[in-house]
């Protein structure tokens, strides 16, 4: 070999340590993982990642993150904790009891951060909302506990509805209580209702069928991840049926439906966001006091009042936090 051929190699050779020493750590991976679709949550996701920018973290710049959408197919979630826990992400941050419980079996260490409707403190998931314990903390919204509310908000848009139906997800864990809660409230108001049941995709076309042979006037639609997951359908039918309905999220009167009551979700997310960041940079989740939604929207749809034939009452515009032209 030639001589100067060799001490360029010497050289080239001599700043192998320094590049190697210069390159980056490794980014911190968070997994996502909720039943719903990534359509119907992207506004949610986009709040998400807001809370991780509060917290100093960027997607694709100091931080990397997993997502896995179970598209309301609820079974999906036990491979997708295993998965998550397999890549040995940081946290995983999550939304419904459903996939916080497959995270939960999947890893008694991975730090965990919720999002939920349902009360994670009468679900077992936390010893208490201040001091959570264990490996999980995160977000209460209180969305499975509005359904009296969302019932009494409806029969004043439709007061001449004598029958409502009620669509409830009959495998969902709170839905025996959403049941009490709209017969306690169908009670006081004086309305007669009939219940539809709907798991998977397919029972929807046939829980319309079954309201219109009920006669029903009107719609309630039970907070549930398997309905968000299905917004677009869901709103389709109550129009093909000229059916004036409610619903859970603010995303549903946005997508064309009448009218939604309920915790803000995209918040609900930052707020699982800003937990997963400050976890990152070394708190435990058995110290994050779990928080409570505060933000609640109410929205009308007023083209889809004025295509349903309705007139939005000036007492219940006047309560709405937005009204869509």
């Amino acid at each position: 070999m030639r001589r100067r051929n060799f001490i360029a190699l010497l050289g080239g050779a001599a700043t192998w340590p320094l590049a190697a020493g210069a390159q980056q750590p490794a980014r911190p991976v968070v997994g996502v993982m909720v039943a719903g679709s990534a359509a119907a949550l992207r506004t949610a996701i986009a709040g998400f990642q807001a809370g991780l920018k509060e917290s100093g973290y960027v997607e694709g710049q100091n931080v990397a993150i997993e997502y896995r959408f179970a598209e309301g197919q609820f079974d999906r979630l036990p491979a997708f904790a295993s998965d998550l826990v397999r890549r040995q992400v940081a946290v995983i941050f999550t939304s419904s009891s459903a996939a916080v419980r497959a995270a939960k079996q999947a890893s008694a260490t991975t730090p965990i951060v919720f999002s939920l409707g349902e009360d994670p403190l009468k679900l077992g998931l936390v010893a208490s909302l201040n001091r959570p314990g264990g490996n999980m903390t995160g977000t209460y919204q209180f969305t499975t506990g509005l359904e009296a509310k969302r019932l009494g908000l409806l029969h004043e848009m439709v007061p001449k509805a004598t029958t409502v139906a009620v669509l409830v997800q009959p495998n969902f864990s709170a839905a025996e209580t959403q049941l009490q809660d709209v017969r306690e409230a169908a009670t006081s108001l004086g309305v007669q209702f009939v219940v539809l049941r709907a798991s998977v995709e397919g029972e929807l076309n046939a829980a319309f069928a079954t309201l219109t042979q009920q006669g029903a006037g009107a719609l309630l639609v039970c907070a549930s991840p398997f309905f968000n997951s299905r917004r677009e359908q869901l709103v389709v039918l109550a129009a093909r049926h000229a059916v004036p309905a409610i619903y859970e999220w603010r995303d549903f009167a946005v997508a064309g439906g009448l009218m939604s009551y309920g915790t803000s979700l995209a918040d609900s997310y930052r707020q699982g966001g800003v937990y997963a960041g400050r976890i990152l940079k070394g708190a435990k989740p058995a110290d994050l006091p779990v928080t409570q939604g505060t933000k609640f929207e109410f929205v009308i749809n007023l083209s889809t009042a004025k295509a349903l034939g309705l007139e939005v009452p000036p007492a219940l515009s006047a309560r709405a936090d937005e009204v869509i032209e």
